[in-house]
């Protein structure tokens, strides 16, 4: 005889609430003044004396966040529990050289912005799609396993690139640094919208939004440490990176940080 019984699995990422959200964003802010900071201000990827070392300031910030991604992300598929300063930490490290990436990919290498932004979208649907076909779900609740996680791993780390070349491209049109932020932003209005009025994916939708959160941070990165004749309000990359970067830690300590659970049907044996 056999009987069904509903259990409730606990994922290794947070709920995803009101709180995710504002973490994200200024994660994502975060990123953008960070890379820009390593690879602009310290390696002087921008300045004059650009390329005269030898070394691609792009390639060595990518090198260095790429590092830390790989060992936060190591540690983070080992664990067995949500830990939720180690699961920021790597959000940060992704998007930090998420920004440093895209940087390299689009000016470095000269596909520009719209050819960096294509090319990441399609890397982040290719990953979804294959998420799907070999687990048979995105959700980010379901993320309990390895083979789960590695996926929402990559997936996430093409989506952070992605957001930066994709802000880069608005913000350099007639838009500017603040147009493009009430761009993204609307959008995410309408994504949020969108879940609680219509029957949208919802795992579809929060990818949708994990994206646009993006390009949002990097704008108003860019916003704040870019030149005033370019727009932007020219405060230091390091000071803006601290700031935020103390409005993280702060929140992360203040606000309830519990694992997203998801529920599944077993049978069992009676």
């Amino acid at each position: 005889m056999t009987r069904d019984a509903m259990i409730e699995t606990a994922a290794k990422v947070p709920a995803v609430t009101l709180g995710f959200w504002i973490i994200k964003i200024l994660a994502t802010t975060l990123g953008e003044t960070a890379g820009d900071t390593v690879s602009m201000s310290w390696l002087g990827e921008t300045s004059v004396s650009a390329g005269q070392s030898g070394l691609n300031g792009y390639v060595v910030g990518t090198a260095i966040f790429g590092a830390a991604l790989a060992i936060l992300a190591f540690f983070q598929i080992r664990a067995r529990r949500f830990h939720p300063w180690l699961y920021w930490a790597t959000i940060i490290a992704s998007t930090t050289a998420g920004t440093t990436l895209a940087d390299f990919a689009t000016r470095s290498l000269g596909i520009g912005y719209p050819g960096g932004s294509i090319l990441l979208f399609s890397l982040v649907v290719l990953s979804l799609i294959a998420w799907h076909r070999t687990l048979g779900g995105i959700s980010a609740a379901s993320v309990h396993t390895r083979e789960a996680e590695l996926f929402y791993w990559i997936t996430i780390t093409f989506s952070q690139t992605l957001g930066t070349a994709l802000g880069d491209w608005v913000a350099d049109g007639p838009l500017g640094y603040l147009g493009a932020a009430g761009i993204f932003g609307g959008a995410l209005a309408l994504v949020a919208l969108a879940h609680y009025t219509t029957r949208i994916s919802k795992p579809l939708l929060f990818w949708s939004a994990f994206i646009l959160t993006r390009p949002l941070g990097a704008v108003v990165g860019d916003f704040l440490d870019k030149p005033v004749a370019h727009g932007g309000l020219e405060l230091s990359r390091l000071a803006a990176s601290a700031v935020l970067a103390a409005a993280i830690v702060l929140l992360v300590t203040l606000l309830p940080q519990r694992p997203e659970t998801v529920t599944q049907q077993e049978r069992l044996a009676s």
